[in-house]
């Protein structure tokens, strides 16, 4: 008869090893939504400023999808919350702030149209073409364009993250609520805040900067510095 030892160790217990792998999935399950319940708490009591306008004269817009050159609902309830900001004289500069990453897609550019069609001044609008995340957006309006007090233009579901975001990078921010519809997406709209909420929360904690910085452009200074494209 062959000597066991030879042939090395008897495998465990395919149910034991089952189980192991069992209690350490519930151990992460457990610590992820451990987390998202903190990220929730904090950046909800953290971003919680929506409503008066008061003295902050500049009006960001984070940007959203664009769908064949113009902004999806989501996007153009933003951009009229600006207009209507701007109409009533409680923003002097709005700042477009969105994904402008490869030439096939630009959501800056097709919210600078929107705006100027509806009235709003060429030289009154400020383009960030390198606001890929809120993250971005935020710290670009404050260490790029110098913004240090301002009104964010969103929706409700972002707002409070906006809000955390933008004072985290040094803006005295409130939110405008610019939901003037319902919106598509079903579940998927909380679920990827919720995600998004988790990350901010963690990109605070570790200090992530934005994908891209720059030379300084002023929010007082010339408008035209930001533009890459003539409008009508």
């Amino acid at each position: 008869m062959a000597d066991a030892g030879c042939w090395g160790r008897v495998p465990g217990s395919p149910m034991r090893n089952l189980r192991r792998l069992a209690v350490a999935a519930a151990g992460v399950v457990g610590v992820a939504l451990a987390w998202l319940v903190v990220a929730h708490v904090w950046i909800g009591r953290a971003g919680a400023s929506v409503g008066g306008v008061g003295d902050r004269d500049i009006v960001i817009v984070p940007g959203a999808a664009v769908r064949r050159g113009q902004p999806s609902a989501v996007l153009a309830d933003r951009l009229d919350c600006a207009i209507a900001l701007y109409r009533a004289g409680r923003a002097r500069r709005i700042l477009v702030s969105g994904d402008h990453g490869t030439a096939g897609y630009d959501e800056v550019n097709t919210m600078h149209a929107y705006l100027v069609t509806h009235g709003v001044p060429d030289r009154d609008v400020f383009l960030d073409h390198a606001g890929f995340r809120t993250l971005d957006t935020m710290v670009r309006a404050a260490r790029v364009f110098g913004v240090e007090r301002a009104a964010v233009c969103t929706q409700e579901l972002h707002a409070a993250r906006s809000v955390f975001l933008a004072r985290r990078a040094g803006i005295d921010a409130v939110a405008v609520i610019a939901d003037r519809r319902a919106y598509g997406g079903g579940l998927w709209r909380p679920v990827r805040e919720a995600l998004a909420t988790a990350r901010a929360a963690y990109d605070a904690m570790v200090g992530t900067e934005p994908a891209l910085l720059g030379a300084p452009l002023p929010i007082d200074g010339d408008a035209a510095a930001t533009h890459d494209r003539r409008t009508r």
